[in-house]
This record gives C-alpha cells, structure tokens and sequence, in this order.
C-alpha cells in the first residue's frame, strides 16, 4: 500500500477511477484553509479498513485509490499488519509517500520474517481505542509459526500523535465480495456536526492509558476531535472555535453523538468475521431446500467467538434468498446461530439464489459468494372452477383457465360431474387438453356439479372447488301456503300441492322456511327438495312457528307463499328421580322422590305412587298408594319380613310420565332362634372338616338369615375364631392339624341382629401325609450324566411308602423321572451346558407330603454337534461380495448354525481335498482361486473352547465353465443422427451358438442403461444428437454366466450437412441484368449459414462461383443477349469450434436468356429447358453417380456380412 500526500488549496483534477476503486470525493478537497489530500493506494490482494462517523467499519478491496483529507498538514499514522512498517518518502516533487514494507527491512537480524510480531501497535497510539492490541482477527493475516512474547516487539521510532488519525487495517481473506466495499454510500443528512480541536497527546504509555479521553471519529479520519479534561486546544484551533465538520461522500451527519465504550467498538472489530464459504444446497424438492453452510471462524465453533478480554461472544448467521436472478433484491429468510436452514413453501420449477453471512455484536461481515439451485417441476397448481358460457334447456357450454404448471407443461384437463344426482359421486365426462367442453343431453331445470383438474408428466392436480349450474326451465307461479298435517311436541308434519303451471316432465324444487321469533325474524330454509311434505324437527315444545314455500324451477324461484302458523303440543314430563326409602320398620317404611328434570312445559306436577307386594315381575299387581303434589309419603299397615316392589310417576297436561326404576323394600324381620349344633358329613380327613348344621325354622328356608360358625382349639386360653359367615347351612373348615379337637358352635343372624349360639360340639381330624423331604444332592459326573441322592425321612406312625423325584429344566417343566424306595436315582441324556432342577416328596398310606426346595445344577460344556444343511449356493448372500463373484471360480457356501453344546462356537474348518480352510464364526463363506469347470468334495464341521466337533456329511459340488470375454467394440458408420456400432469374437474364450451380448450406453445422469441385448454382432443407434460424445460398453453373456464388461469406447456423431435448396429464383432487370434470390436458412445451433452462388452460361462446361455470402439475394449484370444460363445455389455451414465449412447439396438449376424485347422471360425450372439430345443434364449425372454408390455400398456391406 501507497500513500500518497499534496498540498491543495483548490480542486485536484484526478484521473478516472478504475471498475473496482473508490470514486474521488472531490468535495472534501475544496476546503476553506491549507488543506493536505492523501491518496492511499491499495494494492490487489489488499484491503483498507476505515471507520466512518456511526462507528461502522467498511472495507476496501484493492485494486483502488482512496483521497483523503488531512486539515492540519500532518501525516495521519498509518496501523500497519503484523510483519509490516512503514516509512515516508518524499520524492523531488515534494510528494510524500507512506510505504508499507515486509519488517525484515529494518528489524535487527535477530528477527526472521517468519517471527515477526503478531501485533506492531505503536506505544504513542495506545492512548486511542482504536490501537487496543487485538486477539486472532479476520481482519489480520494469520502469524506463523506462532505469536513472539511482548519483550521481543521492535518498538519503531514514531511521531507523536495527529489530531487527524487514519487506521487502516489489512485483510487478505479473499471470501469477501466485491459488493460488500462497492455498496453505495448512504444518503447525506443537512445538519452539519460541530467539533472541536484537541491537544496533542505526548504522555507517556500509563499515563494516556488512565486519562479520560471522549473522541468522535468519521470516516477516513475526518472530522475526529479529542477533548482533554483540561480543555486545551491543539492544531492552532481555541477551545471554543468550531468550524463544519468535513466528511467523505455520502457519510451520515449526526446531530447527537452518543459516547461509545472504546472496548466494545475494538471487540466488535475484533469479532467481526472476514466472510464466509459458498453455502451447499441439498435435498432439492419441489417447494423445499435443505441449506447448510460452514462456520466463518477458524476455530471451528459455530456462532461464537472470542472478546479481546477473554469472554465469549455469540454470532448469528442470516440466510438470503432471491427469486430475481443473481443481482436481484435478496431477502433475509433466517437469522440464527444453525449452520443449516430448511427452505419451504418455494415455487416448483423456479432458479433461486443463496447467500450467507455473520452478524457478531451487531457487525455485519460481508456476504458469501452467491449459490444458485432449482427446484423441481411439480404437478399443476389447483384451477379455478368453470365458469358458464352458454346453457339451455338440454346443455351446458363450460370454460375453465389453465392453472400454473409448475414446470411441466399440462397436457389434459380433466372434468368431472355428479349426473346431476346430488350424491357427490362424480364421474368424468371429459379428458383432453381443450380448455372448455359442451355438455349435452341433459333436462331442463335441473342442476349439475362440475370440477376440473390438471394433469401434467409429474402427477395430477388436485380437484377445483365443486361449482352448480342449472339448465334452462319455466318459471313456478306463486306458491300455495303449506298445510299442517300432524303436530307433536318437537316435530310438525307439512304438506304442499304441485303448481298447475309446471309441466308433468319439469323439475320443480321446493324450498320450505320456517319463522321463529326466538332467534330474530329472519327466516330459515329448513328443506329443499322435490318432495311434496317434510317432517320438520327439531323444534320446541309448545311454542309458535310461522312456515312459507317457495317453488324453483331451474334457477328461477316464485315469491314466497303466505304464512302458515302453527305450534307444538306438551310433551309429557319425565320420570321422577331417585326413590329412595329411609326408617323401615316391621310395618312400615317411608319414601322420598325428587322432581323430574324435564316437566314437560306445561304446569304443575302431580305424583303417583304405587306398590306391589313381592319382587317377581310377572306376579307384581299395582295399587296406587298416594296421588297428589308431595314428595314424600309414608307407607302404613304393612306385614313384616315381606319385600314391596314401589315406583313413582307424575301427571301434567302433557300426560303421564314414564315410571320411575322400581325400587324393591323389604320390612324387618324378628331375630331368627337357636340352631342344632354343627356335624360332620362324609370321610374324616387330615386337613379339613365338612360340617353341616339346620337352621332355627326347623329346615325351613328363610331369606336374609346368615349363619357365624366359630371354631376354637382344645388348649387353654384359646380364643374362638369365626371361620364362616354366610347363608348357606354348611361349609368346609380347611388348613387343620391332622390328629388334632376341635370346638364348633354356630349361631344364626338377620337384619334384626344375632340369635342365640347352638350347642358346642367337638370333632377331631384324621392322620396326615409325611412332612417335607430335605433338599436332594446332585452330583454331575458328566455333561449328559448326573446322580441324585437323597435321605430316608422318619415317619410319625405310619411307614413313608415311596419317594417321587420331579426333574426338569424350569419349574413348570417338572416331570416325574423316578417312584420307589431307593434313596438315589441316575439321570442320563442330558444336554450339555443346560440348567436342570429338581425336587423330592415322601408318600405314605394318608397321602403325600409337600415337595421338598427345588434345587438347580448345570450341565458342563462340549464339543458342538454335526453341521447339518451344508449346501451349495448359486449366488452369495451378501449383495456387496456379487461383484467380485465368479461361479467360475468360486463357490459360495452356507450351513446352518448347529448347537453349541454350552461353549460359543469360535471357528469352522472347511476340509477340501487334503487342504483345510479355517473361518471364523459365520454361516456362508466363498471359496475362490479354483479351476474352472472342476470338482470337489467338501466337508465342514464346527470348533469351541471344548474342541472341534464331527465332520459333516461330505458335500460334492462343482465350479462352472468361464464366462465370455468382452468382444472389442468399433464403429463402422457414423452420421449426425446415428452410430452403426459392430463387435467381434473374443480370443481369449469360445464363443458358443447360445451367446448373447448386451450393449450399454451412458445416459445424462453417468450411468450405464442396456440399448441391445441379442446375438448380433451389429447394432445401429438412432435419434442421436449431432456433434455429441457417446460411451458405450459391452458384455458378452452364455450359459456358463455373464462374462465382464468391456473398456468404454467412447464415439461422436457428425455435425448435419445444411439441406437442400430450392431451386434459385431469377427476377431480370433492365439491360442485361437480373436479380437471383433464394431461400434463407437459420442459424444451425449457433453456426453461421452462408450461401454460394454458381452460374453456367453459353457453352461453358463447367460451372463458375459468382458469389458467396449470407445474403439470400445477388444482381448479375453484363449477361450477354439471348444466351442460355443456369444459375444453382447451395448452402454452407461454419462451424464456430472446429473453423470447418460443411456444405449441402446443390439446388435445382434455375434458367435464364435475356432478351432484347421489354417483356419480361418466364423463370422455369432446368428440368424444363433441357434441351434433347444425346448428353447428360448435371442431374442425369447426378443421380447415375448416386445410383452407382448406393450399388457398391449394399455389395459391400452383403461381402462384410459373409465374412464376419
């Protein structure tokens, strides 16, 4: 960087700035004093940073030239990159440069340009907060190979600050673009800002370091003031002297500066990134993107940084997005701390364009380079319903506009109609790309639903909104008023007559509205329909409603008809709520009701209360007991222990309710008497008694009488324990001692409370089983062998008969292996590494005893057992291992897992011939590097940590013949459209009778698509693409399977020749002159056309070129009189790329003689005027030259086609 420095007092005239630099501020350098202009110049692949008046920073990109202004004749110091001074120069001019240099220049040679100081910030300056030393920065190049302690930092000779102070700061990052520093400056504000002059700051660094300093800074360093505490002045300006503040091009003026922290400005410079990379656009749907970019740090966090004191910051990221092409307005779509962004609700088939930037701490970084991606084509938006052309009596001409697209250009509509039956079912009546369609045969007067969809190649839209149009039809007359058929409480029957005016084949429709003055005085349509009466519900009961009719026909409708008025009837009441009784007594009881919740509307309410005497159903007879408007009665004179049956209606006008649920009373009973003592009733058992006793009414049933039977021990002290409690007269007494008395006495109960205890009586129980057995011992002398022992339980009085062992591998599968009075059992057939559990019981004459505590072994481990299913298998499992499988040399084997045997199986050894291969544990393997065509035996078996297991069955297989070798591929004829393509025999293996070849060509997307697939050894390739590159590749297929596929071969078709012309047309002039014209061809894909015009006059033989050219027109003059031309054109094709010139066949000769008389010669054609004799016309000669390569051609290709 340059900066270059001149006294002016006047106007500098400035060359023109170059595409990227700053324009000249030519205001700034026409000042009222001596004013100094400095022209920085930035070098490419440097960037000058200046801070403008609102304390932004904006950065510009070299190569540009920056004036700027110092007011006081001094030179404003210049904030140099780390490894960089500078130096002033005055050159004989009295011009005076800054030049900014590499450090190794004037450091001492102590320094290496690799360990120069990461942050050369002059000590005078530090008093600014601009020249705080910064952390790690976009806006410094990176130092390396790494920082140098503050003791080593060459501190440079400087001069003592300016007033005027320029800080540019350098940035090589080259993510920034060239519009973030072209932007136009923003709009210049009226009110000028006032400043004052500073005094020169000399103190040393601790010393500025601790001063108060305010200072206001603008852009390029104009209009910065420095107020001291003491308020001295500086740069020949008093304290309170104030002058305009000068300012570059397009700054802001303020009005109120508020003070800004120092710090906070040199942290958000610090933290502001330098750019960031291009975002990546995947996931392309056709209304959505997914857009992920990276972070613009080098420390790789996303969104954050660092502050200069150490505390971290957040940054955010706003995505912007255009639909306008690259330069159009951009619009921000997402601002966060995400490195990725979902964009929805984009249009189908539209280019879109994408960039992102940082905002740290309300710094803006500049804008990453722009991403451009499309959407894909979607089916056609919704289309608006039809509308109606034209309708009659019997058709209806319908009209529809085409929907967006989306990409796809839309081939058919689709219209769909009910038939006019209202039951939404829709069917189609047209499909076609025709936007309107007649429908016909239709009746008159009646209505019909339409809706139209669009379909495209990517799907079809959904269906518009549905739309109703009527066919033509008569007018009804005024309507009669409706009649009233039946009314009930929510409900009114109506009836209506047919107009006499319609006709028998019209469609008439009703409407029917109803009045009612609860919800205002509009009226409400409450049916339309063709029938002739409606039920019209829900209403309310015994309320007024006002009805009218209305007639349609078609879409005409007569005026409403008079009222009718009419109202509801009572509905009856309800049932009244939860009967209840309360105080019962042996004669009496009393009962209570609620109201019911809907009374009917109408007036009071009357209730009725009926009984009946008992609770069955078919045997009730009703009496009503009370009738009048009380809630609670009280029911006298009853019988004792005897259940009533009540229920309660009520009584209005509207008539009688339904009864309430019937609510069954019982009156109480007397205490029931002594029972007979308790007695046993069958067997005496060891465990449990069956005792049974009668009841107080000598064996007659009575209901609600339960009976308390209590049992007591025969020791002393022991307190009686109820063990029943029920209605039944016996029961069974269980969880006994055997041999043990007991006491058993019972008494019975009712409503009314206990009566007396029965007499006690004592039973006794029987002898029982033995007790519990001690747990068995295992012992397991081998992994399919164990021995169970167990010892001899002692008997109380009776002699154990036998012991049952259970055995099995869980609870629930115990199955009894052993009965006898042996005490050990041995157990074989065990499974290896396998739980097992059992467990003993003792029998004796009075039954068995309980099983003993379940105890568990494990069955040792062993070698695994033989590999069963070893098979061979055509293809291999895995579909990654096809590719490189060969049945030609490799087999692919598969087995079944066989059982471990307790131990995992670690490895299987594969025995083929005297070779053994070992693999680890897996079910399928491939063998390779094996002979075509040759046979093995094979055996396999399974190893774990016990050992290996028996070999399996041995398995006999074989590896197939060798696939066909790919022939090589050649072409044999190529055209603009087509490629004749032909392969040959392989050498290196037999070509059989049965072997086919597939032929593959490379499409847009890079992949392989089969074009052919036959015997043949020939193939042509239509409806190519001229001047187009082409890949193929082939493989050759047979019996012994699909041989490899060939190199590519890569073909290109030719450019097309232009056509033919039509025969040129000659217009004569006067004299000797006439004027030949021809049709025009366009441009062939971006490659001029020119035209070549011969003529063959008098007796020339051979024909001259007269011009060439793109015009389509040509005057000949000086032809001689009454001779005989011909005139013939063809066009020629200059391809751009290749500079070569491809010319069509030749036009249709055209004649002409020009004659001395002034009437104009007729033009005709050369086949016309050739004149007869014994040559050849060129056409003649022509067509016997065409004629005869054709011959040669078909015999050539039939000698080619015998050889091969």
């Amino acid at each position: 960087m340059i900066v270059t420095m001149m006294m002016t007092d006047h106007m500098l005239d400035l060359p023109p700035p170059l595409n990227n630099e700053v324009p000249m501020m030519h205001h700034l350098i026409n000042g009222d004093a001596s004013q100094q202009v400095i022209l920085v110049q930035v070098n490419p692949g440097e960037t000058f940073t200046i801070r403008t008046e609102d304390g932004a920073l904006q950065c510009i990109q070299g190569p540009a030239e920056v004036p700027m202004m110092s007011l006081n004749g001094s030179i404003p110091p210049i904030h140099v990159p780390p490894g960089y001074v500078s130096q002033v120069l005055e050159d004989n001019t009295g011009v005076r440069r800054v030049v900014v240099m590499p450090h190794s220049e004037c450091y001492p040679p102590s320094y290496s340009t690799a360990l120069s100081p990461s942050h050369h910030i002059h000590p005078p300056y530090l008093t600014h907060p601009h020249f705080i030393p910064a952390s790690h920065t976009s806006y410094y190049p990176p130092v390396s190979p790494g920082d140098v302690p503050p003791h080593q930092f060459y501190h440079h000779r400087l001069p003592p600050i300016y007033p005027e102070e320029i800080i540019p700061l350098y940035n090589v990052s080259t993510f920034m673009g060239h519009e973030e520093y072209c932007k136009p400056p923003p709009k210049k504000l009226k009110q000028p800002v006032e400043r004052t002059g500073i005094s020169q700051a000399t103190s040393p660094l601790s010393t500025s370091y601790k001063s108060t300093t305010a200072c206001t800074s603008t852009a390029n360093g104009y209009g910065k003031s420095h107020t001291s505490p003491g308020g001295g002045g500086g740069g020949g300006s008093s304290p309170g002297n104030k002058r305009p503040d000068r300012r570059a091009r397009g700054s802001p003026k303020h009005t109120d500066i508020e003070p800004q922290d120092p710090d906070v400005d040199i942290r958000r410079v610090q933290a502001a990134p330098s750019g960031m990379d291009k975002p990546q656009v995947s996931k392309v749907q056709s209304r959505s993107a997914l857009v992920s970019w990276t972070s613009a740090f080098s420390s790789g966090v996303s969104g954050q940084g660092w502050h200069g004191d150490g505390a971290p910051h957040t940054c955010n990221y706003e995505l912007q997005l255009t639909d306008k092409g690259r330069d159009g307005k951009y619009k921000a779509v997402y601002s966060g701390e995400e490195q990725q962004y979902t964009l929805t609700d984009l249009r189908p088939a539209t280019d879109y364009h994408v960039r992102v930037n940082t905002v740290c701490n309300s710094v803006k970084g500049p804008s990453s380079d722009v991403r451009a991606f499309t959407t894909h084509s979607a089916p056609p938006d919704t289309p608006l319903p039809p509308r109606l052309s034209h309708r009659s009596k019997s058709s209806l001409t319908l009209q529809w506009k085409p929907p967006a697209d989306n990409g796809s250009k839309i081939t058919n509509y689709i219209l769909e109609w009910d038939e006019g039956k209202k039951n939404s079912i829709f069917r189609e009546y047209y499909v076609g790309h025709q936007r309107h369609c007649k429908v016909m045969r239709l009746c008159p007067a009646v209505g019909y639903t339409f809706r139209v969809a669009a379909l495209n190649d990517i799907g079809t839209s959904g269906f518009s909104t549905e739309v109703v149009f009527y066919t033509t039809g008569s007018l009804p007359q005024t309507s009669l008023p409706p009649r009233l058929v039946l009314a009930g409480p929510s409900w009114v029957t109506l009836e209506w007559t047919r107009p006499n005016s319609c006709s028998i084949e019209e469609v008439v429709t009703y409407i029917l509205e109803m009045q009612d003055e609860t919800k205002g005085m509009e009226f409400q349509a409450m049916y339309s329909g063709l029938e002739l009466n409606r039920k019209v519900e829900p209403l309310r009961r015994n309320t007024l409603y006002r009805f009218r009719l209305i007639t349609c026909s078609g879409e005409w409708r007569s005026a409403p008809s008079s009222l009718l008025m009419c109202k509801t009837t009572p509905d009856r009441p309800g049932p009244p709520l939860n009967p209840a009784v309360n105080t019962v007594t042996y004669y009496s009881f009393c009962v209570m009701w609620e109201p019911p919740q809907d009374d009917g509307g109408s007036g009071e309410l009357t209730y009725v209360l009926e009984i009946s005497e008992g609770n069955i159903e078919a045997e009730r007879k009703w009496a009503t007991l009370y009738r009048g408007p009380e809630r609670k009665h009280l029911c006298n004179d009853l019988k004792p222990a005897t259940c009533y049956s009540i229920r309660v209606s009520c009584v209005t006008v509207g008539g009688q309710s339904q009864c309430s649920e019937d609510l069954t009373v019982c009156t109480l009973s007397p205490p029931p008497g002594r029972c007979q003592p308790p007695r046993n009733v069958g067997n005496v058992k060891h465990k449990e008694l069956n005792l049974q006793w009668d009841g107080p009414l000598n064996g007659e049933e009575s209901e609600g009488v339960v009976f308390s039977l209590e049992m007591c021990a025969m020791e002393e002290g022991s307190e009686p324990v109820e063990v029943y409690h029920g209605s039944k007269t016996e029961c069974t007494v269980g969880s006994l001692l055997p041999g043990t008395t007991y006491r058993f006495q019972v008494r019975a109960a009712n409503k009314t409370g206990y009566g007396p205890y029965s007499e006690s009586v004592k039973i006794s129980t029987a002898a029982g089983p033995p007790g519990q057995c001690s747990p068995p011992d295992i012992n397991v002398t081998s992994h399919t062998c164990a021995v169970v022992t167990w010892e001899n339980e002692k008997s109380s009085g009776i002699d154990i008969s036998e012991y049952q062992l259970d055995w099995g591998h869980d609870l629930d599968s115990l199955e009894l292996v052993y009965c006898g009075t042996e005490a050990y059992f041995q157990i074989s057939n065990l499974e290896a590494s396998t739980d097992y559990c059992c467990r003993l019981q003792a029998v004796n004459q009075a039954g068995a005893g309980p099983y003993s505590e379940l105890v568990t072994c494990r069955t040792p481990a062993a070698a695994p057992d033989v590999v069963s299913s070893f098979l061979l298998l055509d293809h291999p499992p895995n579909p990654e291992d096809r590719e490189s499988f060969s049945p030609s040399t490799c087999l692919a084997l598969s087995w079944d897992e066989p059982c471990c045997n307790g131990a995992e199986i670690t490895s299987y050894s594969i025995c083929m011939g005297e070779s053994t291969i070992t693999i680890g544990n897996i079910t399928c393997y491939i063998i390779r590097d094996l002979l075509p065509d040759s046979e093995y035996s094979l055996q396999i078996r399974a190893e774990n940590e016990m050992g290996p297991g028996p070999f399996s069955q041995t398995l006999t297989v074989s590896t197939r013949p060798m696939p066909p070798s790919p022939p090589r591929l050649e072409c044999v004829a190529v055209g603009p459209q087509s490629l004749k393509l032909r392969w040959g025999f392989s050498s290196r293996s037999a070509i059989t009778d049965d072997t086919a070849y597939i032929l593959q060509m490379e499409d847009r997307n890079q992949r392989f698509v089969a074009v052919y697939r036959g015997p043949s050894h020939t193939f042509k390739l239509q409806r190519l693409s001229e001047s187009s590159r082409y890949s193929f590749r082939i493989q050759a297929v047979s019996e012994a399977g699909e041989g490899p596929f060939s190199a590519t071969y890569t073909f290109s078709t030719t450019k097309s020749l232009p056509p033919t012309l039509k025969s040129p047309r000659v217009v004569p002039l006067e004299g000797n002159a006439c004027e030949v014209t021809w049709e025009s061809i366009p441009p062939m894909k971006g490659d001029r056309i020119s035209y070549v015009l011969q003529v063959l006059g008098g007796r020339e033989s051979e024909y001259k070129q007269v011009y060439k050219g793109e015009d389509t027109s040509f005057q000949l003059f000086g032809l001689q009189w009454n001779t005989d031309y011909r005139m013939r054109v063809f066009a020629c094709r200059r391809c751009a790329d290749t500079l070569q010139e491809l010319c069509g066949s030749f036009s249709p000769s055209a004649h002409f003689t020009p004659r001395r008389s002034d009437t104009t010669l007729a033009v005709e054609p050369d086949v016309t005027r050739v004149p007869m004799g014994n040559t050849l016309s060129d056409e003649q000669f022509a067509s016997l030259i065409v004629f005869g390569v054709a011959s040669l051609s078909v015999l050539m290709a039939f000698l080619l086609q015998l050889l091969i």
